[in-house]
């Protein structure tokens, strides 16, 4: 679900152990930070070698700039070199909404031949594995998991950095998750039901107001739609995405117990169908983030008490109460 902006490129394969920013490099990089703010696409388009301009015409070249950089993340207000990758220059890039590292690749004749950019992500973040907090589902009544676990096979979540081991929950009844019409969102056996909160915890995120999707449909532009992420003691950050509309009832700053009413599961955000996005992480903002693997402390499991468990892909789970 992660919000990336980024162009790729070719690339050179041969390598560099510098870790000083070279005067070629400084020069293309102040043209490209002023042709940008200027609003002169063309101008970078002609900084580009032949590949680059037949792998991204002039008008893709203007969309990309324009239409999606520019218009998202406003003007470059710094460019800072940081280190390099191969022979290519990454740059911390502070633009007026946010903090993103931007890739240049040059060939030989000084042109820009890869570009990629990407959300920077400091190096001191803390490293979480796993939750020692003991946690409920939650959820009432037995959920189906579409995706969990810790393979690609089970949850291709496992594949994200920050919606590794994350799980999509759902209902189902004899093999489907909706009854009667698909396109409606209230015969989805899941809609509207209670989420609850795993364990007591502090509110430190609430996004509302994000309308439902019809069925089917996706909402790119808010990936996790009506979202809340509780932190708690131990600085474990759970991140509950695709709410229904106007349902959260808790407020930043509130402290939760475990069982208490949070919100109603939903189909808003970049989603096809009723469910909930349920992801354990290592800081609050998903798009640094790195995921965790979320245990759960006693629970059923297709029909089974189990304690201390990932659910998988398959399983039928609910809590013990």
């Amino acid at each position: 679900m992660k919000r990336l902006i980024l162009l790729i490129a070719v690339l050179v394969s041969t390598y560099s152990f510098s870790q000083e920013e070279k005067d070629n490099y400084a020069s293309v990089a102040k043209s490209f930070e002023t042709f940008f703010n200027e609003g002169q696409y063309e101008s970078i388009f002609n900084l580009f070698d032949n590949e680059m301009k037949a792998a991204l015409p002039l008008d893709k070249t203007k969309e990309f700039l324009g239409s999606n950089l520019r218009q998202n993340l406003g003007k470059i207000q710094s460019m800072t070199f940081l280190k390099t990758k191969e022979t290519a220059h990454i740059y911390k890039t502070a633009f007026e909404n946010g903090l993103f590292d931007i890739l240049l690749s040059l060939n030989e004749a000084n042109q820009i031949n890869g570009l990629y950019v990407s959300q920077h992500v400091p190096d001191n973040l803390p490293t979480l594995e796993r939750n020692i907090t003991k946690m409920i589902l939650p959820f009432k009544e037995e959920w189906f998991v579409f995706w969990g676990g810790e393979t690609v096979e089970q949850n291709y979540h496992v594949a994200h950095k920050n919606q590794k081991y994350a799980y999509d929950i759902l209902m189902m009844k004899d093999g489907k998750s909706y009854i009667g019409d698909s396109k409606k969102n209230e015969n989805y056996l899941v809609f509207g039901k209670d989420i609850i909160a795993p364990c007591d915890a502090t509110v430190i995120k609430v996004i509302d107001g994000v309308n439902d999707n019809v069925p089917g449909e996706l909402n790119p532009k808010q990936l996790t739609g009506n979202t809340i992420i509780l932190k708690t003691e131990n600085e474990e950050f759970i991140l509950f995405a695709h709410l229904k509309h106007n349902s959260i009832i808790v407020k930043e700053g509130e402290n939760v117990k475990k069982g208490q009413l949070m919100a109603k599961c939903g189909n808003s955000g970049n989603t096809t169908e009723p469910h909930l996005h349920l992801s354990l992480q290592n800081v609050e903002d998903m798009n640094i983030a790195e995921g965790a693997k979320l245990y759960f402390d006693k629970i059923m499991v297709n029909g089974k008490v189990v304690e201390d468990y990932i659910p998988v892909k398959g399983d039928k789970i609910k809590n013990l109460e």
